[in-house]
């Protein structure tokens, strides 16, 4: 878990629900498999696409949750988005992340387990080297071997 998250998980506010509290501290994590990702591939890079639109309109609130980011892609080397990944905005109901191979029709969704602690596509756990093994294949590359 980076600083951000575990400096959130840890906070006080009452204002956010556990399981949003949960749902962001996983998100927050899938962010950073892919600026790790990112950094051993050579090929990808991270790159923000769009913060949160509660963020983004906070003024001078405080701002509670353990990322910024709301979309974010693994590109190429010239900026072209490869894969997109973004998550619900605190504001939806229904919480999810979806992954968006770019240029194709389709995309998977992913939800938070029951227990909060890891995003789960139907009952499968969606892991670190999954989402390597799909990267790998959009990049045809295997830096996960």
């Amino acid at each position: 878990m980076n600083g951000h998250a575990k400096r959130f998980e840890n906070s006080k506010l009452d204002f956010v629900s556990e399981p949003d509290k949960a749902f962001y501290c996983v998100w927050s994590n899938v962010l950073e498999w892919m600026r790790a990702y990112a950094n051993e591939n050579g090929v990808a890079l991270f790159e923000k696409e769009a913060d949160f639109p509660d963020y983004i309109y906070r003024m001078e609130r405080p701002y509670e949750l353990p990322t910024t980011i709301m979309s974010a892609s693994l590109s190429d080397r010239d900026g072209k988005p490869v894969l997109m990944l973004n998550a619900s905005p605190r504001h939806a109901i229904f919480k999810e992340v979806v992954l968006h191979p770019f240029e194709s029709h389709s995309y998977r969704k992913l939800k938070l387990n029951s227990e909060g602690t890891a995003l789960v596509e139907g009952k499968r756990q969606f892991t670190r080297e999954m989402l390597y093994g799909l990267a790998d294949d959009l990049f045809g590359e295997s830096i996960s071997s």
